[in-house]
């Protein structure tokens, strides 16, 4: 049973009560009248009883003396002069053996309240439905209804108050309770996000706050207008179906889909959920529709159909290759790109063991990656297959788990990428870097060959000059003179040419050496090892960083741009500065001078072998070239800014830690 039919069945139970204990009331005061009356015919016949109240008291215990509910008489000043037995077990007290005053028993709340029903008493000589709530001798509190009237001498002067008192403790408290599930359920729907509106043949008695903001009426409107002209049945059972068979009494609930049209124009999609609600007989009262807005789920639902038909299309025409397997390895789903990839038809591959029809190769890896997926891990990895006709296949796989609704795996989904042409380049790759690897080693060899082969005559020729110089002085006029001295320079600038050509071939042919290099340390070498003009001054204003490089090289890079900034300076006064700053992942150096300058148009191709600017026979157009490829090696980048007579500035960075360190 219900809580709803459980207090209807509560309340009738009360009512019942109320009025057996009202006719009760209704014979005790008809008795006290008859007792009156008799009071008074006896008080004519004997004078003696005029004015004792004690002998009408007596008179009156053999009327209550049988009284269920407890009967108390009671002086003006509330001192308890009678009570019977029902009183006595009520109350705790005993008159006969202690003072009572019903005062003192009143709930401090309601002293005032019983202050003004006394008066009330006094003036009108009855009072009825007096309630209050007090305390009994054991210090529990009931709840008590006092039907009263005064008791008069023969002057007809007040003298005392008798009173029925009814315990209404019980009843009280339902009724609390009732108010609290009232207040409870109020706040339940008042608060509910569901939109609850009651109505009686069609038409709307009572709405919660939610109702009626999600239409836009006020509770007043909506209940003026009916269901029909604001709502439309959109799927299942029709309103006025679902309204007949419970009036029938053949259906108590229902669910249905309804259109609701808003105030201000639009409308929403709402589940709506209808419940009977009866009375004692069985006989429908209202019917109660809470109605949950699903647009936005309904909207989602088509939206993500609509994204499902998409991807199922493109799952189905894309060019990777998907499988989808259970926990087995039994294939579950193909498209039709990997069935293009193995050579097999869809009805060959599904509910077949993938690793077997396949006959995959490398099973390990399989079985490795397939514990992965139980883990619920994704990965890629290849697989070497052997396809329907026999052709060995390399396939990269991107696997990951699959779950069911419970989030539980269920097997693993695969996309398939065919890369056995790639494979097949890559090999074709590593032979070719092998070859290039032989040749280059070839070539090095040849390039020390060939400088040892070429500086051993340019030594000869030299000297054999320098001889002819010394033993032909007096003969040679100074015509000859100059042209051995020219002889001598060719010779200098041809075995310079020579040592830059070898320190180009091997610039990049041996792992890095890294280790702390003190960029002060190595300026200071180059000052001493390279030729610098008298009127030129190389300054570092700032002390340079150590950093982690092949001291070798870096002395190599160092010193061919500044032996290149030295040389081309022809101010009075030269200077070349070496500068520096530190980026999150690079070392910046910039070595600025305020030479000659350099056209914009030359500004990438000095960085080329064998190419320089001007006539100047101190270069040999392959230091910078140089400095490219080890910025290179170090993964850094070098640039120029420089105008004609303006100076020119060289930057280049150098990567703090290294990628590959055989780079």
């Amino acid at each position: 049973m219900d809580s709803s039919k459980e207090v209807e069945l509560l309340k009738r139970a009360l009512e019942r009560q109320k009025k057996a204990r009202q006719q009760a009331e209704k014979i005790l005061e008809q008795k006290s009248t008859d007792l009156y009356e008799t009071a008074q015919r006896l008080k004519e016949a004997n004078g003696k009883l005029e004015n004792l109240l004690s002998e009408k008291v007596s008179e009156l215990d053999g009327v209550f003396v049988n009284i269920i509910d407890p009967y108390v008489v009671m002086d003006l000043e509330a001192n308890v002069i009678k009570m019977n037995t029902s009183a006595k077990e009520f109350l705790g007290y005993d008159n006969t053996k202690e003072e009572v005053n019903l005062n003192s028993l009143v709930h401090k709340d309601y002293i005032q309240y019983t202050a003004e029903s006394f008066k009330y008493l006094l003036e009108i000589g009855t009072l009825k439905n007096y309630r209050s709530k007090i305390y009994v001798k054991n210090g529990d509190e009931k709840w008590i209804e006092i039907n009263s009237s005064l008791i008069y001498n023969t002057k007809q002067e007040p003298v005392g108050a008798q009173g029925i008192i009814r315990d209404i403790t019980q009843e009280m408290e339902i009724k609390e309770l009732l108010g609290q599930q009232r207040k409870q359920l109020d706040i339940i729907v008042e608060n509910s996000p569901l939109g609850i509106a009651l109505s009686v043949e069609g038409k709307i008695i009572k709405s919660n706050n939610t109702f009626t903001e999600l239409l836009g009426y006020t509770e007043g409107e909506l209940k003026s207008m009916e269901l029909d002209t604001f709502s439309k049945d959109v799927e299942g059972m029709y309103s006025k179906e679902i309204a007949s068979q419970m009036e029938e009494g053949k259906i108590d609930k229902a669910t249905t889909i309804k259109r609701y049209m808003k105030k201000g124009g639009g409308c929403i999609l709402g589940k709506t959920s209808v419940s009977a609600v009866r009375d004692a007989k069985g006989k429908l009262k209202y019917i109660l529709a809470m109605i949950e807005d699903i647009t936005r789920e309904r909207e989602a639902e088509e939206r993500l159909n609509s994204e499902r038909k998409k991807y199922a299309n493109i799952i189905a025409n894309m060019n990777l290759g998907l499988v989808e397997v259970d926990n087995n390895d039994i294939i579950q789903l193909v498209n039709q790109s990997f069935c293009t990839m193995s050579g097999f038809h869809e009805k060959e591959l599904l509910g077949k063991k993938g690793s077997e029809v396949l006959r995959v190769q490398n099973k390990n890896v399989l079985e490795a990656e397939n514990e992965k997926r139980v883990m619920g891990e994704s990965d890629s990895y290849e697989l070497e297959v052997i396809d329907k006709n026999g052709k060995k296949k390399h396939w990269l796989v991107s696997g990951a788990p699959r779950y069911d609704h419970n989030n539980e795996i269920i097997g693993s989904v695969g996309v398939h990428l065919d890369i056995t042409k790639q494979k097949l380049l890559e090999h074709q790759k590593e032979q070719l870097v092998k070859e290039l690897e032989l040749s280059n080693q070839g070539l090095q060899e040849y390039a020390h060959i060939v400088s040892h082969d070429l500086k051993s005559p340019l030594r000869s020729i030299s000297a054999l000059a320098t001889w002819i110089q010394e033993d032909y002085n007096d003969v040679l006029d100074e015509a000859g003179q100059q042209n051995l001295t020219l002889m001598q320079e060719k010779v200098a600038s041809m075995d310079k040419l020579i040592h830059g050509i070898l320190e180009y071939s091997t610039a990049n042919n041996s792992a890095l050496d890294n280790s702390k290099v003190d960029l002060n340390e190595v300026i200071e070498g180059i000052k001493e090892s390279i030729y610098i003009p008298e009127h030129v001054a190389l300054v570092v204003p700032e002390v340079l960083p150590t950093i982690i490089a092949d001291r070798t090289k870096i002395h190599q890079l160092f010193q061919n741009i500044l032996s290149n900034a030295v040389v081309h300076i022809e101010k009075e006064k030269g200077l070349v500065e070496v500068l520096f700053k530190e980026n999150e992942t690079h070392w910046q150096f910039s070595v600025k001078d305020n030479g000659v300058g350099i056209p914009k148009e030359y500004h990438k191709k000095i960085f080329e072998i064998f190419q320089s600017i001007g006539a100047n026979e101190r270069s040999t157009g392959i230091g910078l070239s140089i400095v490219k490829k080890i910025i290179d090696r170090y993964e850094g980048e070098v640039w120029v800014e420089s105008e004609k007579g303006m100076g020119t500035e060289f930057h280049f960075t150098i990567k703090k830690e290294l990628t590959d360190l055989k780079s």
